[in-house]
């Protein structure tokens, strides 16, 4: 999860993320070259008398100056139309759950595997425990199995809301009377940690997200033991 100082993005839990992650190194990359390149022409400008009438007036600058940034464009808008590509893309998933945002808590349901159904509400600071982390801890967690395709339907109960997720590489919109839906797989076990990144009110900080990933044996002692408490 996410540190004090921290300055670049949360340590990738998903393929999606990892993507993400390379196409943030390849943008900044370009973006550090071209702002290198025109920081240099500025201060020699500026530090210089020296001028070329060549330069001043040459047509194969300008044909250069001009297929040049098409060039870069291309070199960013590709990559960046595939990781959009993967990211809509849901084939077969084995599980679905449907969350569903309210004022301020979330809702989920797994009835597509087993008649599961339960609210998620932020823990009290006074009722944490050793370890657990102000604002994000939920009583009851959303768990997935590991390594299978997970669909998610988000919509909202009253106003907007976003189910998102960074270490997941996933944020949705929860628009009420609309069912939008996002997947994601976890490459790894873990907890991960996001929040409702929509401004939907005076508790918009105080409905955090809760992912537990865990091997398939483990989500299936889960669930049997949630069918039991129902």
């Amino acid at each position: 999860m996410a540190h004090p100082s921290q300055l670049g993005f949360q340590d990738a839990a998903s393929p999606v993320m990892e993507e993400l992650l390379h196409f943030h190194d390849h943008t900044l990359m370009i973006v550090f070259l071209i702002s290198t390149l025109v920081l240099y022409i500025i201060m020699a400008m500026v530090s210089t008398k020296l001028t070329n009438k060549y330069i001043l007036d040459s047509q194969e600058i300008e044909i250069v100056w001009t297929i040049l940034p098409a060039v870069i464009l291309i070199m960013i808008a590709l990559p960046s139309l595939r990781i959009l590509y993967l990211m809509d893309e849901i084939n077969d998933p084995h599980l679905t759950v449907k969350s569903m945002g309210h004022q301020w808590y979330w809702s989920y349901e797994y009835t597509d595997y087993e008649d599961i159904g339960f609210d998620s509400y932020m823990i009290p600071t006074q009722n944490l425990s050793s370890g657990q982390f102000r604002l994000l801890e939920t009583d009851h967690r959303m768990v997935v199995p590991t390594e299978s395709p997970i669909r998610v339907l988000v919509s909202a109960d009253d106003v907007l809301h976003a189910w998102t997720v960074p270490a997941l590489g996933v944020k949705m919109d929860a628009v009420p009377g609309r069912l939008n839906q996002a997947s994601f797989v976890t490459s790894r076990p873990g907890v991960f940690y996001g929040q409702c990144s929509e401004i939907c009110g005076a508790n918009h900080s105080f409905m955090p997200i809760v992912v537990e990933a865990v091997p398939l044996q483990h989500f299936e002692t889960w669930s049997s033991s949630m069918l039991e408490e129902a």
